[in-house]
């Protein structure tokens, strides 16, 4: 998985971390990149189907009323699955499970390894060396290998997935957050605030987390995208969430079998993650753009 390794700029850190006039600039320098504007698009769209999906999809999701396989039609607009279910109505709500297991497996991912890396890089010595030897044998395993592993102890279903998945990624965050702790916490401001006797959680959370939070942001949104990967290819695998709950995933794998017969089964829900994954890939090289010209104030048009 790609790292973000951005340093701060000392002119930031002074004005202590993300400020809203900051926050302001980056906001403007994002809508000026045409590609994050159509990012931003998609996941408007992906978060208000989520949010509204018993009103958008005209049927139930769950629902073996309606003839099998039928073909894209204006009463069923992707058709319909093996089991007589419209497939229109499970995608929309599938979009609920992705989006839902990859804001929390970000969040869970991001609060303890965000944690690891500052305990590691702040305080040094055995505690780095433990923290860091755990990160690294986790390093040496792809994120996927690992989120199947700890389906298979934890189990199947969607709070287990969830689990497996931020157990999984929480290593990247780990080695952002050290590396910018150890670059931080050198610094004048830093320095000043330990004479004056803060405490160590004090510098941690006031002076050093708010001036790593950018590259920390950036990979938040990248992970996101690779969660609902996760998830997708748990499902298809049988070890994601129960079989009657809508997920992309489980909509590619119960369309393995009719694939040569109805074409609609696979090309929809997989056009369906592309787009999702695009658009959250999209935003996330936008906003390293932006984090990597912060001095120029530039962002460059593509």
């Amino acid at each position: 998985m790609a790292q973000i390794t951005t340093e701060p700029n000392s002119a930031e850190l002074a004005e202590g971390g993300l400020s809203p006039r900051q926050g302001r600039r980056w906001l403007r320098l994002l809508m000026q990149d045409k590609k994050a504007v159509v990012s931003l698009i998609i996941l408007l769209m992906l978060i208000i189907s989520a949010i509204f999906a018993p009103l958008i999809s005209p049927y139930d999701p769950t629902s073996m009323a309606f003839d099998m396989l039928q073909s894209p039609s204006l009463e069923h607009l992707l058709g319909t699955d093996d089991l007589g279910r419209d497939l229109f109505s499970r995608i929309v709500h599938g979009a609920r499970i992705s989006l839902f297991v990859g804001v929390s497996t970000v969040a869970i991912s991001l609060i303890l390894g965000v944690t690891l890396g500052l305990l590691a890089g702040y305080y040094g010595g055995w505690l780095d060396n433990l923290i860091m030897r755990y990160i690294d044998l986790q390093w040496a395993f792809p994120n996927f290998i690992i989120a199947v592993y700890l389906v298979a102890i934890f189990g199947t279903g969607l709070e287990n997935v969830i689990i497996a998945v931020s157990l999984a990624f929480l290593d990247d965050f780990a080695r952002i957050a050290r590396s910018m702790v150890l670059f931080l916490k050198e610094e004048e401001y830093v320095i000043a605030a330990r004479s004056l006797g803060a405490s160590d959680a004090r510098v941690l959370i006031w002076h050093v987390l708010p001036n790593a939070l950018a590259p920390i942001i950036v990979q938040a949104t990248v992970s996101i995208s690779y969660a609902i990967l996760a998830e997708a290819g748990l499902s298809f695998l049988g070890l994601g969430v129960k079989a009657s709950t809508p997920t992309w995933g489980l909509i590619l794998s119960d369309a393995r079998t009719f694939i040569s017969r109805a074409w609609w089964l696979g090309v929809f829900p997989g056009f369906a993650i592309m787009l999702t994954v695009l658009g959250i890939n999209f935003l996330g090289d936008t906003l390293r753009d932006i984090l990597d010209v912060r001095e120029t104030g530039e962002v460059s048009k593509r």
